[in-house]
């Protein structure tokens, strides 16, 4: 019996690496010409759906624009209140306040989705997947059923600007280029300041060149703009006070922050505010927790020798290396993820800036779109779908709390499962072991 039992055993095992392999495998094969042709013209006819119906050059990026004109023409950026971002955005916006309508209508659409679109293939290259791959294509026609993706695409929100950059940087990052990951970061901040909660990320790895010019590039931009346009303080004395109280009654209802939803069934505001930053500390602690240690279960000790169509980094060393870009990954996601709870406003397409790498992430076993429950927070997303007392645009907003929040949860409750482990030095140097989180272990 004890044989036996032990026979069932090893042959559990052995369908378990088959089985996971069998997965990754699958997903990093290269897709047929007719599947990336398809998603393609998915693509294409969202942008194109968004030009037809619009006639605008998206609503959020007119206000850009529009701030962009006041200050050519000599008056403050900052006295339309919605325009929420840096002085150094006012400059990047310049040559769109230059171009006409008609350019700018069929251009602001494409570069949107093409800005999520070149995030993803980024995304993909943190884990060594092909453009090519089952995995890059069935996601890349995905995004046109995804309904923050089309919002972004139909407002021409900057946010596409940072699920560009985060992507770039973490991948920078993983090829130790903390610097230029710095950089990128730097830029992204001075076009939206949406990924300022990655300062913690270079705070946790001991890189501060990295987080110096993470904030260095946007302060030496925004200076010179604010210097040379009339009422800089507008910023600190309209804009501010205006997003920090969620904005006005157009914008409110649409804001799926802790702070914004739960007071809408009934939760009392000072309740809800300290709700939803016990939610933040405690995601931020989860983001410490597994920048520090490793997640047991990961799958990635249990994966054997290469196989074909397996990317090369199952095998040997390579099995730590792509642990080292998991945690990154869901560190930078855990921190953002976090941020969206308590930050005002919080808004669907927000969820594009994490999305892309963690989706990438699926070829390794273990990882957290491995998990239904990822897919589950997923589903009231689909637009195909009316559900019930959802129906009104403004109720919206408990959809897209729903998703940010599962996803926080469930990146949460990975994260917190991390143990802290202790790693030798770089090369085999003798020494006492480094923790996991510290700059030489990196």
């Amino acid at each position: 019996m004890r044989a036996r039992a032990a026979t069932l055993s090893i042959r559990s095992v052995t369908w378990g690496k088959s089985e996971e392999l069998g997965i990754t495998g699958w997903l990093v094969r290269r897709a047929s010409w007719q599947a990336r042709a398809t998603a393609v013209v998915l693509l294409l006819a969202s942008v194109f759906e968004v030009y037809r119906r619009s006639g605008t050059d998206g609503s959020d990026n007119a206000f850009v624009v529009k701030a962009a004109g006041s200050f050519l023409h000599g008056g403050s950026p900052y006295s339309d209140r919605r325009f929420l971002y840096l002085p150094s955005s006012v400059l990047a916006a310049v040559p769109e306040a230059l171009l006409p309508h008609w350019v700018l209508r069929p251009l602001v659409p494409t570069l949107t989705a093409g800005l999520v679109v070149a995030g993803w293939f980024l995304a993909l290259r943190i884990f060594d997947v092909p453009w090519r791959s089952r995995l890059a294509t069935l996601v890349a026609g995905g995004l046109a059923f995804f309904a923050p993706f089309r919002s972004l695409v139909a407002l021409g929100n900057w946010t596409a600007a940072s699920a560009a950059a985060l992507p770039l940087a973490l991948l920078l990052m993983s090829r130790s280029r903390w610097s230029a990951a710095g950089v990128v970061i730097g830029f992204a901040v001075a076009v939206k300041p949406m990924l300022v909660p990655l300062a913690l990320l270079f705070l946790f790895a001991r890189r501060p060149r990295a987080l110096a010019l993470a904030v260095g590039v946007p302060v030496a931009l925004s200076l010179p703009a604010a210097l040379v346009m009339p009422n800089p303080t507008f910023f600190f004395t309209r804009t501010l006070p205006f997003l920090l109280h969620g904005q006005d009654a157009f914008a409110r209802p649409f804001d799926a922050s802790l702070v914004a939803v739960l007071p809408r069934i009934g939760v009392p505001v000072d309740v809800a505010a300290a709700l939803a930053a016990g939610a933040a500390a405690l995601g931020v602690w989860c983001a410490w927790r597994r920048w520090n240690g490793s997640v047991g279960g990961a799958g990635l000790a249990r994966v054997g020798r290469e196989r074909p169509g397996v990317p090369g980094w199952w095998s040997g060393a390579g099995r730590a290396c792509v642990a080292e870009r998991l945690r990154l990954v869901e560190t930078a996601a855990m921190l953002m993820l976090a941020t969206f709870l308590v930050s005002r406003p919080a808004f669907d397409h927000y969820s594009l800036v994490v999305l892309p790498v963690l989706l990438a992430s699926a070829v390794v076993p273990g990882s957290v779109p491995r998990q239904a429950w990822f897919w589950i927070a997923l589903v009231p997303q689909v637009p195909v779908i009316d559900w019930p007392f959802l129906l009104p645009d403004t109720r919206r907003a408990f959809k897209d709390a729903a998703m940010l929040g599962g996803l926080a949860a469930l990146l949460a409750w990975r994260c917190g499962r991390a143990r802290r482990v202790l790693v030798p030095e770089q090369g085999g140097a003798s020494g006492p072991p480094r923790p996991a989180g510290s700059r030489a272990a990196l």
